[in-house]
């Protein structure tokens, strides 16, 4: 009888087949997906619940009182690009194609980055966006990896990150250049990804000259223009203190010498100043009027100085429609999309985290105050957004080593530096607990609210430089840029390569020109040599660092990756260690870690890696914990398409997750 009632209810509403089976009341269902990056949750160092339930995170303790939480286990190699794409679409990277963020593939060269991770072009299936247009349901996206360019057509895209899409202006630190002690030591991490865009310039100080009006200096007055995307700001690094002694401990800013507006004591930050900067393309450049702000971070002797600006991260060339950049803008004020970038660049100097913080509460500020923004303004029915400030917290020097006793830090540090960590971490996650509660504000009782995050982050102790190691054994051959410190590798030379971020790559014939995957007795032996020589790797205390090394066409049975975009070998680092680019001429294989977290090419079981998933809404089981088993990132597409009644694609492959009440409408009871 059930199935006859079915049957007549589809043909009364003419509908061609059950995939397009929407009840009249699913058109007032609506979804606020909420996905910080890398916020870990698991039942030990990080139990958020645990928090929750001691009135540390009240809106978080709402959504367990009102429905479903636990933890959720990311999808390796367990960093953003890999775990957006499968979160955004209930697939493993073998489906999706996202196996890394800079990748690479046969017939390309090795020397640039062959298929963007964070693109959604480089995706080989659609996002859950797409799928909830085509059925008429308006999504607005904020800030989210794989976002760009735009694959809807009807809502809002506001800045998808690191896309290549758009007028995308990063903040970039000015520093005194030296005798290039900072700038060699940076080497490579000085661009963005480590060979995109520069995030650090540096640059010597002048004798100060032509400033009109300028503030008096009590020893000989320095300046400096601060270049970037083709917008000129001009510092004046100057000693306001009469004791007579040197003694820079001011900066004042300006447009063209004459009007100031800002003067800065380090930690300082100026408003917000028109400022129009240029974007280019090839041979294109667009002139782009937007906002610059700035910061001093250390004054020193002789004019050293470390200065920072940040500008508005969203205008219209970064937005769909353009227009929603100025809505925004209008409402909320200039984007601060997150803190720092990657590679960090705010971790050198002890100064450094002031300007940390600062701009970490600046992005929770402008993110937070964006909720009801966007909802009010552009009426969407679904709403996905991320914020990446919270993984840069807990990858940045200052905070995991400090309160997760697997860290070697953690076991020499102080009392008072784990009590201090452990605050600014809680303050974090409450930043995140009050956008819940925004969140809820703007929700009406249709709404499905879900929070979850791409992957969690656990201590980073050494990084493991494996093209020294290769360099050792004969197999690769570089030289090091003298200004720079960046490597030169000699590719026709060179026979083994680690890229970024779980892959090397092997060619007896050498790995010049487009890439090729070598066979037959030659190559095998030598990937067995590689694989030997990872495998017998040890640290000073007898630790070794490779969990697992796994064959190209073995990766897609033992990983679910895609063996088209993947290295000879795709490698696992143990936790702790993290495998690193680097490339020196003492050939140093470990090294200390700057930064104090991480997550790349880690094991996604270790509980460190897990991350939270919570729901509520409609017919969702109330105050219901999944237990300490955490579900799978390709569970939750398929479960919230369940919630919102709708029948995921073909191509999904997790599953529904047993979280609704009984007597809840499903689409599965319709099409058995």
């Amino acid at each position: 009888m059930k199935k006859l009632i079915g049957v007549l209810l589809l043909l009364i509403l003419g509908v061609g087949g059950y995939f397009l089976l929407i009840p009249k009341k699913q058109s007032s269902l609506k979804l606020y997906w909420f996905i910080p990056d890398g916020l870990r949750a698991e039942p030990n160092t990080f139990n958020i619940y645990q928090w929750a339930k001691e009135g540390k995170l009240p809106n978080i303790k709402k959504m367990m009182d009102n429905g479903t939480y636990g933890f959720s286990r990311p999808t390796f190699p367990s960093h953003t690009p890999i775990n957006f794409a499968t979160l955004l679409t209930g697939t493993y990277p073998s489906t999706h194609g996202i196996d890394d963020g800079p990748m690479h593939t046969i017939g390309a060269t090795l020397d640039k980055i062959a298929v963007p991770g964070f693109r959604s072009t480089s995706r080989k299936i659609p996002a859950i966006w797409k799928t909830l247009e085509n059925i008429g349901m308006k999504v607005d996206i904020l800030s989210v990896p794989g976002s760009t360019p735009p694959e809807i057509d009807k809502g809002v895209v506001l800045r998808g990150r690191w896309g290549g899409w758009g007028a995308d202006f990063f903040a970039l630190n000015f520093e005194t250049k030296g005798d290039l002690t900072q700038r060699i030591k940076q080497g490579l991490a000085a661009k963005l990804f480590y060979s995109g865009a520069p995030l650090t310039q540096y640059n010597d100080a002048q004798p100060a000259s032509g400033w009109e009006k300028a503030p008096k200096s009590y020893s000989p007055a320095y300046d400096i223009a601060l270049t970037g995307w083709n917008g000129t700001v001009y510092g004046y690094i100057y000693d306001s203190t009469n004791d007579n002694k040197t003694n820079y401990d001011r900066m004042a800013f300006s447009m063209d010498k004459k009007t100031l507006f800002a003067d800065l004591k380090p930690s300082q930050w100026s408003g917000w100043e028109p400022i129009t900067l240029t974007w280019k393309v090839g041979d294109k450049s667009t002139k782009v009027n937007t906002q610059v702000r700035a910061t001093v971070i250390k004054l020193g002797d002789n004019g050293f100085y470390r200065a920072r600006l940040y500008y508005n991260n969203l205008n219209e060339y970064i937005a769909m429609p353009p227009s929603s950049a100025g809505v925004m803008t209008k409402e909320v004020g200039p984007m601060v999309d997150f803190v720092d970038n990657f590679p960090f660049q705010l971790g050198y100097y002890p100064e450094d985290k002031t300007t940390f913080i600062q701009e970490a509460n600046m992005s929770f500020d402008w993110h937070t105050k964006a909720i009801s923004t966007m909802v009010k303004q552009f009426t969407p029915d679904v709403v996905i957004h991320d914020i990446y400030t919270p993984n840069q917290m807990l990858t940045a020097p200052w905070w995991m080593g400090y309160v997760d006793p697997q860290s070697d830090t953690y076991k020499t540090a102080t009392a008072a530096q784990k009590k201090e960590a452990s605050a600014d971490v809680l303050d974090m996650y409450k930043r995140i607990d009050a956008m819940i509660g925004e969140i809820m504000k703007v929700s009406g009782p249709n709404t499905y609210i879900v929070f979850s995050s791409d992957h969690g982050n656990i201590p980073l102790n050494k990084y493991v430089n494996l093209n020294n190691l290769f360099a050792q054994k004969g197999w690769l051959k570089f030289t090091i840029d003298p200004k720079t410190g960046e490597p030169i590798i000699d590719w026709k030379n060179s026979k083994v390569i680690y890229l970024k971020m779980a892959h090397v790559y092997i060619n007896p014939n050498g790995l010049e020109g487009k890439y090729t995957r070598a066979s037959g007795p030659e190559y095998e032996a030598l990937r067995l040599e590689v694989e030997q020589a990872l495998k017998d790797l040890k640290d000073e205390n007898g630790q070794k660092p490779l969990v697992a090394a796994t064959r190209w066409e073995d990766v897609k049975e033992y990983l679910q990756m895609d063996p088209d975009r993947a290295g000879d070998l795709v490698i696992a680092n143990a936790p702790g260690y993290g495998w690193s680019e680097d490339m020196s001429y003492d050939l140093t294989i470990f090294a200390k870690a700057k930064e104090s977290g991480y997550k790349q090419a880690v094991d996604p079981n270790v509980p460190g890696m897990w991350a939270p998933f919570m729901i509520m809404g409609p017919g969702i089981k109330k105050n219901n914990y999944l237990g300490n088993t955490p579900i799978n990132h390709v569970d939750q597409y398929p479960t919230i398409m369940e919630a919102l009644k709708l029948k995921s694609p073909s191509f999904v492959q997790g599953k529904i997750l047993p979280i609704f009440q009984k007597g809840f409408w499903h689409l599965s009871d319709w099409i058995k």
